[in-house]
């Protein structure tokens, strides 16, 4: 079954309802595990990690049953606290040279889905038409292109971060590096009998059909030595400029910004910022953009307004500006506030794990006043 996604706030908060972390840790690695189909909205910003942690935590069951989906939450907040501190260096190669590199372009195999590798074609099908594919298989696509293909983890990283529901720019691009060797020192590579594993399949005969020590030696397959570069460009909705009053207060929302909670109870302006200058430099596909427009519905009043921020500003200079902090808002100006955490720990630490260690020390213990947290 394809995925699917919501973008009316019951189903997202009826799907929150359905998480099982006990089928989660034993699972998620295989096509059909028990998965949250979480991450579009968390990415989005429409719930964040710190509301799916509370309901977890009031599911009653033992911190040895639910550490393994609340340590995938931290790993996305850990690729946030990177993207923070490392800012546009995460466009590059941020700890390691990636080794072996032939090329800055796409392998045409997996642009066209057709690498011959059958679970791989499906799930690239299944990303062009949802918008989805699972994480383990992202994995996978990643090590073809560049530690098979040898491309450059950057243009693929991009192009799958303009297909994706769930794209961010932190958790994706950091991924491709950890899979490139640039963000960890060792590249990951997965064989047929994994994907077969894993995907239901039974395939034989593929160019990845070797044994792990046959990688470190394998020739760039005729399968992916055709290349082609990555160009897309987001058509923003042509709309008329919103009638804004130039004296309320406004909430700023964006492509990384839809809490429908934000400021609820307040009497301000709501509009959402579509900046053509980030989507000049970030590209997603109308799929994504019609994704967020439909999100955007479940927030009251809100008006879309394309344009660069200081137009905006301009607009509105003599009202109150709000925008949530995010590395993409760092040429705002007004009133930045915090987003919604895991946990209070910040900065950049040298892996996951140490960040993990911080993260878990803090919230752990599930006494009485953190499971008494509103869910909001």
């Amino acid at each position: 079954m394809k995925a699917h996604f919501p973008t009316d706030m019951a189903a997202i908060q009826a799907r929150i309802a359905e998480v099982d972390p006990i089928r989660y840790a034993s699972s998620r690695n295989f096509k059909e595990g028990a998965v949250t189909r979480l991450s579009p909205y968390i990415s989005r910003g429409v719930i964040s990690t710190k509301q799916v942690y509370q309901h977890i935590c009031r599911l009653g069951l033992s911190w040895a049953s639910i550490e393994k989906l609340i340590q995938e939450l931290a790993w996305r907040d850990y690729w946030q606290q990177v993207w923070i501190a490392s800012g546009d260096k995460i466009n590059q190669d941020l700890r390691y040279t990636q080794e072996q590199v032939k090329h800055h372009e796409i392998p045409v195999a997996i642009l066209e889905a057709n690498t011959g590798i059958q679970a791989v074609d499906e799930a690239l099908k299944e990303l062009a038409e949802t918008g989805y594919m699972h994480n383990h298989m992202r994995m996978y696509v990643a090590a073809i292109c560049c530690n098979i293909a040898k491309s450059h983890w950057l243009a693929p990283a991009r192009w799958m971060y303009s297909q994706l529901l769930d794209g961010d720019l932190a958790s994706n691009h950091l991924s491709w590096q950890w899979v490139a060797g640039s963000f960890s020192n060792k590249k990951y590579h997965a064989n047929q009998a994994n994907i077969n594993k894993y995907f239901n399949s039974s395939q034989r005969g593929t160019f990845l059909d070797i044994e792990y020590d046959e990688f470190a030696g394998l020739a760039i397959p005729e399968e992916v030595k055709k290349t082609r570069s990555f160009e897309l460009k987001t058509l923003l909705p042509e709309l008329e400029g919103p009638a804004l009053d130039p004296k309320k207060d406004t909430a700023i929302y964006t492509y990384y910004n839809l809490d429908p909670n934000w400021h609820i109870e307040e009497n301000i302006q709501r509009v959402l910022l579509l900046e053509p200058s980030f989507f000049e430099l970030n590209p997603v596909s109308q799929h994504c953009l019609y994704f967020v427009l439909k999100l955007a519905q479940n927030i009251t009043g809100i008006q879309v307004y394309v344009g660069e921020f200081n137009a905006l500003a301009n607009q509105l200079q003599d009202a109150k500006l709000f925008y949530k902090e995010h590395p993409t808002n760092r040429h705002f100006k007004g009133i930045e506030e915090p987003r919604d955490w895991l946990s209070s720990v910040t900065g950049e630490y040298p892996s996951f794990f140490a960040f993990w260690k911080r993260v878990k020390k803090e919230i752990e213990p599930l006494n009485e006043r953190q499971l008494d947290l509103p869910l909001n």
